[in-house]
């Protein structure tokens, strides 16, 4: 009891700090200069502006930690609420062929790419599948099977983040102009674009069925980093004779985002025909969560490390993602 004590305290700073960081980020929101990009957006980037400009609070780190990863995955579990199951029934098969296409494209295009600028071989193989998978998430699953530096998995993991949040914030204000429907936007968002928070971010103005759509697209990339970590535990160990595989991380917040979205397709509408404001409630809730985890996330950005070691893989990594969205826009 006294070890779940002293762990509690010792997340409780950071958790208050990024708690405060979102609460900013939904005041600055209802300004009109910052309504168009939402809490999500400026709630990252209040937190990247916090980092370059104070420095990293190592003291929170525990609590930062806890809302850039727990607190995100919580927030998409509750999404599922939200999601019509219906539309999994119905498009999940092709879904997973144009995410499994998704990964092969980005790794492809972002080795070439590498060899071509002399770009760090281990900054762009890392990006490459941060890039294809499921960003920050990805880079930290691969990284002890390809035996990285630590400080190169950071670095990938803080570009990731900063272009993804680019990439984020620029699919939120062409999406007016695109010539097609929501549920065609959130699955260009969900095919594209690098974290689960940052295609969050930018299918949030897409509507519930838009949304619901971008987190389908996306969970299934972030379910295929299962058989692409076997695949490159098979190679590392046929390259380097390793006998002792590294045990595989299961997303498992994907078993829970599609478990609520049973209940919430099935059981709510028949036990709780009145719950419209419960699911609000819950919607509300939910997206406070992800703003927490948008602010962690940010916290985690160093500009300074990213401008002395890294422009040619982030010349790599933003051309890749360009050639990306165009490629998922093109398959949709």
């Amino acid at each position: 009891m006294s070890h779940f004590y002293k762990s509690y305290q010792s997340l409780l700073p950071g958790i208050a700090f990024t708690f405060s960081i979102a609460a900013v980020g939904f005041l600055l929101a209802l300004a009109p200069v910052f309504s168009q990009i939402g809490p999500l957006s400026v709630a990252i980037l209040l937190a990247v502006g916090y980092r370059h400009f104070f420095g990293f609070p190592v003291k929170l780190s525990e609590g930062v930690r806890f809302s850039a990863h727990k607190l995100l995955k919580l927030a998409i579990i509750l999404f599922g609420l939200k999601l019509n199951i219906h539309i999994i029934f119905e498009e999940g098969i092709p879904l997973l062929l144009r995410d499994s296409l998704v990964i092969i494209f980005s790794l492809g295009v972002m080795m070439i790419l590498s060899r071509t600028l002399k770009a760090d071989h281990s900054l762009s193989l890392l990006l490459g599948i941060g890039t294809g998978i499921c960003g920050a998430s990805a880079i930290a699953a691969v990284s002890p099977i390809l035996k990285v530096k630590e400080e190169d998995t950071a670095l990938s993991a803080g570009i990731i983040s900063l272009i993804g949040t680019v990439f984020a914030v620029t699919f939120i204000m062409i999406r007016p102009f695109l010539p097609i429907d929501s549920e065609s936007y959130g699955m260009w968002a969900g095919l594209s674009l690098h974290e689960v928070a940052h295609v969050a971010l930018a299918g949030e103005p897409a509507g519930e069925n838009g949304m619901g759509m971008a987190l389908l697209s996306k969970l299934g990339r972030v379910f295929l980093l299962v058989p692409v970590c076997v695949i490159l535990i098979a190679v590392v160990k046929r390259k380097k004779h390793l006998h002792s595989p590294q045990k595989l991380p299961f997303p498992w917040f994907l078993a829970g985002f599609l478990m609520m979205s049973l209940i919430g397709s099935f059981v709510l509408p028949s036990y709780l025909p009145a719950s419209n404001n419960v699911i609000d409630g819950v919607s509300s809730l939910t997206s406070f969560i992800l703003t927490m985890a948008m602010a962690g996330l940010g916290l985690n950005v160093s500009l300074r490390d990213v401008r002395d070691r890294a422009i040619k893989p982030i010349a790599a990594v933003t051309i890749t993602s360009v050639l990306l969205s165009v490629f998922t826009f093109l398959i949709l």
